[in-house]
């Protein structure tokens, strides 16, 4: 399974080409999608405060993003809640920490672009 970070979601849904080349590479193959489901909240803060603008409303946009792009919601579960509180190598945002919880929890790599994950090693990633 691939878990996308909320930044490679937004990207993958109105610009591809923003992605690396590994993650284009990768989500052009047949492995699940997933997302984890704090990625919702981050794309309705983020077009709440007008950081990013989208062209319908934000529940439309993730509804039919999810459904064309073939990404299954992957939920907060309680070992996502937990592993999350155990990441000690990557402090601050916990939005960060219960995406990357998710990749560890499904064994999945994560698609991002963030060199703070990226460089930790907790989880295997592509961009």
């Amino acid at each position: 399974m691939i878990v996308l970070d909320t930044h490679a979601w937004i990207w993958l849904t109105d610009d591809p080409d923003r992605l690396g080349r590994e993650a284009r590479r990768a989500l052009r193959g047949r492995q699940p999608r997933g997302l984890a489901a704090v990625s919702c909240w981050e794309l309705a803060a983020l077009s709440a405060r007008g950081r990013i603008e989208l062209d319908r409303d934000a529940v439309s946009w993730m509804d039919e993003s999810l459904e064309r792009e073939r990404i299954e919601l992957l939920p907060l579960t309680p070992a996502v809640a937990v592993a999350s509180t155990q990441l000690a190598a990557l402090p601050g945002d916990p939005a960060d920490r219960l995406i990357v919880a998710t990749a560890l929890t499904y064994g999945a790599t994560l698609i991002t672009r963030d060199e703070r994950i990226r460089s930790s090693g907790i989880v295997k990633t592509l961009w």
